[in-house]
């Protein structure tokens, strides 16, 4: 790389990370902070438990983002005297490294970069993922069980807590349905643009002839409802209908008329919860997802509105999103941002970085 070309790259990630800084407010998050510190430092936090870890869980993601912020500065400040040093001692191996390090950090600043866009009004929140097998039969409930695996290795790889919520197991293989909550700051902003229809295309190892079959499945993302969205739920709009747990889960899930099930009269909305010992933490759970379905509901109404007030026909951006085809070649595709890989398995094992990071950029577009 010419030492111009280097120097008018190290310039132009300078600016960005300077757009990226502005953004994050480095000064305010400080504050934040220290004020969270404080609170945490409380001998009461933990008598309010989930006020206590609202606060710790905030306190974790700011330090984490200001020191990522802080490191990155860092090495680009640093990544200029590691080209100095190659071009004064004319060294292949230092000028190898310091290529290597303006990739990775060029690469760490898009990510953070990507970040940044996430503004939406609900996208700091924590999100919940509903996920559904379609038309495919048993291929397209192993895909849905694919998928909750794809999501789960996701949060796993970076270090996000998950709690799954209900699963309900179809009869030859893989899920009907799932539903599990991704517990950190911006899931759901970061998780939103996976909503719509996931295809796949493979030869399937259901069909003793071999033959090669397509198969649906559907992904919903919700932002989790806080005490600040007002969302009421008479008591006689519900039916509450109680049975046994299914699938794994241990004996005392399994033996129990445990799980939950409500459905909100008006709406028609349903939703159950069985991953609880306790049929009372299980409707609490139920409520959570009934409340965040309702929100969802009321947003998209919302968004409706504003839509036919602009004019805009061109429908949802959530269907039919990505195709995985398996055979007769390997590919997976976004369908809205053209973004693919030639690699589905490392796809379904998690690896879905590329594909979130150009479907925020994708909507940040559509939206100015």
């Amino acid at each position: 790389m010419a030492v111009v070309d280097v120097s008018e790259e190290l310039k132009s990630l300078s600016s960005t990370m300077e757009s990226i800084e502005a953004v994050l407010d480095l000064d305010r998050m400080r504050a934040d902070i220290a004020a969270l510190e404080e609170q945490a430092a409380a001998p009461d936090l933990w008598d309010d438990v989930e006020n206590a870890q609202k606060v710790t869980s905030r306190l974790s993601y700011l330090q984490g983002q200001l020191r990522r912020a802080e490191e990155l500065r860092g090495r680009i400040d640093d990544l200029g005297v590691l080209f100095e040093l190659a071009e004064a001692e004319d060294d292949a191996d230092t000028r190898e490294e310091a290529e290597g390090e303006l990739r990775a950090v060029r690469k760490a600043v898009d990510e953070m970069e990507v970040r940044t866009l996430l503004s939406g009004e609900y996208d700091a929140r924590e999100a919940l993922v509903n996920i559904r097998a379609e038309a495919g039969g048993v291929d397209a409930a192993d895909f849905a069980e694919q998928l909750q695996r794809m999501y789960l290795r996701w949060a796993e790889r970076h270090g996000y807590k998950t709690e799954i919520y209900e699963t309900s197991y179809a009869e030859e293989a893989g899920i009907k349905s799932t539903t599990f909550a991704v517990q950190t700051p911006y899931a759901y902003g970061t998780l939103s643009v996976e909503q719509g229809t996931h295809r796949l295309v493979r030869i399937s190892p259901f069909d003793n002839q071999g033959r090669r079959q397509t198969s649906f499945a559907g992904v919903e993302v919700l932002p989790v409802v806080e005490q600040t969205d007002h969302i009421e739920i008479d008591e006689s709009d519900l039916r509450v209908d109680v049975y046994r747990s299914s699938g794994p889960g241990g004996q005392g899930v399994n033996t129990t008329d445990s799980a939950v099930r409500l459905t909100h009269i008006p709406t028609g909305i349903v939703v159950s919860c069985q991953n609880e010992r306790s049929q009372i933490q299980n409707k609490a759970s139920a409520m959570n997802v009934l409340q965040a379905k309702l929100l969802e509901r009321r947003r998209q109404e919302e968004q409706a509105k504003m839509d036919a007030l602009k004019g805009d026909s061109a429908g949802s951006w959530g269907n039919q999103m990505r195709s995985y085809v398996l055979h007769p070649y390997q590919m997976v595709k976004d369908l809205r941002t053209d973004h693919e890989v030639g690699n589905p398995q490392g796809v379904l094992d998690g690896d879905i970085d590329g594909f979130l990071e150009s479907g925020i950029r994708w909507r940040k577009q559509r939206e100015n």
